[in-house]
């Protein structure tokens, strides 16, 4: 009996109010808490307004997107058992699986900081992603680093 063919579960997510973006609204969504989308809405474009006003630029999403651009990584291990034994294979990420990342380890970095706001810790964050420092570009660093450390067992991803 022939397997069924599933739809395409990628939502399709509108822009924001403010800047009419797509990354800022789903920045947005990621710091939502309980469905409080207004409230996640002003952190966010607080802690937008905030970073851009510390590094003294114009378009706080000019900020924004060098953030995530230097937030991004390029290679990721993903494990797999051969022969008995778990390997850690490096694979190039790629698309949504890259954006899914990159904001995922941003607001985790963000929400890790303690004894500020949120917006103030967005700011932070997206400042110090700005200038290729910070929690979430050093998240990326090591997840590249353990990429690079096993490409010995890169040829197991072709199987």
């Amino acid at each position: 009996m022939p397997r069924k063919v599933t739809k395409s579960l990628i939502r399709v997510v509108q822009p924001d109010r403010l800047y009419n973006d797509i990354m800022v609204t789903k920045l947005i969504n990621r710091v939502m808490l309980n469905g409080k989308k207004q409230v996640a809405e002003r952190l966010v474009y607080n802690g937008l307004q905030k970073a851009a006003d510390k590094l003294k630029v114009q378009n706080p999403l000019e900020v924004f997107e060098q953030a995530m651009a230097n937030v991004k990584p390029h290679m990721e291990t993903r494990s797999r058992r051969v022969g008995g034994a778990n390997y850690q294979i490096p694979f190039e990420v790629k698309g949504q699986r890259q954006n899914h990342l990159t904001m995922m380890w941003f607001v985790a970095a963000a929400r890790a900081k303690k004894g500020m706001s949120m917006e103030d810790r967005l700011a932070i964050e997206l400042v110090d992603a700005y200038n290729n420092t910070g929690t979430a570009v050093k998240k990326k660093e090591d997840t590249h680093k353990m990429a690079d450390a096993n490409r010995a067992f890169a040829h197991f991803a072709r199987y």
